[in-house]
Order: C-alpha cells, then structure tokens, then sequence
C-alpha cells in the first residue's frame, strides 16, 4: 500500500469515527447540541481530505467511478446535514432539535455505502469489484438500518409497557 493510500484510508476511517460518534452520541443525547455539530464538522473535514487525497489516486489508475460518485454525494449528504445541523441549532426549536437524529441517521447510512464499499475493494482476499463491492455496501447499510429501525420502534414501545 503506498503512502498516499494509507494516508487517505486512515482519514477516512477518521471520519467513519467522528462521524459515528456525532451521530449516535446526538441519538443518546436525545436532542442536537453543539458538540455534536463539532464532531460532525470535524468528520466532514476528515471525509474532504480523504476524498480529495482518493481522487487523485483514482484519477491516476483510472479506477472505476461508481465508487467516486457514491462518494461524493455522501460527501454532499455530510456537507447539507452540518449546515442544516448548525441552522437547527442556531434557529431551531427544541422539537426540531430532538427529531434531528433521523436526519443524521440517515446521513450516515448512506455514508456507510461508499466507505464500505472502499474497504471490501480494498481487501484483495475479496477480490471485489465495484458492483459487487457497491452491492455488499447496501446490504450492509439497509441491514443497519433495519435493525436500528428495529430498535428504535420495538424498544420504545416495549419500553412503555412495562
């Protein structure tokens, strides 16, 4: 793996890690706070890099695009929801505050689908290509998804039975 590569992959993993935390912990919190809004900015800024940095080798090795645009439309997705996180916390009342968390969820699954796709293209044991690769990446997003739907609404209301 050259440098540029492994540069790339760990700030992107870094921004796997801002990201998720931002999200889930917003989802904990029960409402938007700023420190969420820090961890989503600080991913963003992560995911800018790598992506950037990805660009460049792909262009180079004339990789396929699927990859590239899933990429940069989650990096739009990422870029819309700290904006709209940062008027939501500036202007928005607490009841937009607490329903944000279906906002970023939703973000951050379909973040989920270009990252994934970039690690299992990246494991040579795999030997992926990008439709397999981008196939495997949605499962595994819609099957996140699912069970924090799951979750969310059988939790609750087991929750409230009791």
């Amino acid at each position: 793996m050259n440098f540029e590569l492994a540069l790339a992959s760990g700030i992107i993993t870094l921004a796997l890690v801002f990201y998720t935390a931002g999200v889930f912990a917003e989802r904990r919190a029960g409402a938007l706070k700023p420190r969420h809004l820090v961890l989503f900015y600080l991913g963003l800024a992560c995911d800018t890099f790598g992506t950037s940095v990805m660009t460049n080798l792909a262009a180079a090795s004339g990789a396929n695009p699927v990859h590239a645009v899933t990429g940069a439309f989650a990096l739009v997705l990422m870029l819309v929801h700290a904006g709209w996180a940062t008027v939501t916390l500036a202007r928005g009342s607490e009841s937009a505050r607490a329903q944000f968390h279906r906002l970023s969820i939703a973000v951050w699954l379909f973040w989920l689908v270009p990252y994934a796709c970039g690690v299992l293209m990246g494991i040579p044991a795999l030997a992926f290509g990008a439709p397999e690769a981008l196939a495997c990446s949605i499962a595994l997003s819609v099957g996140i998804g699912g069970v924090l739907c799951l979750r969310a609404n059988f939790g609750t209301r087991a929750l409230a039975h009791r």
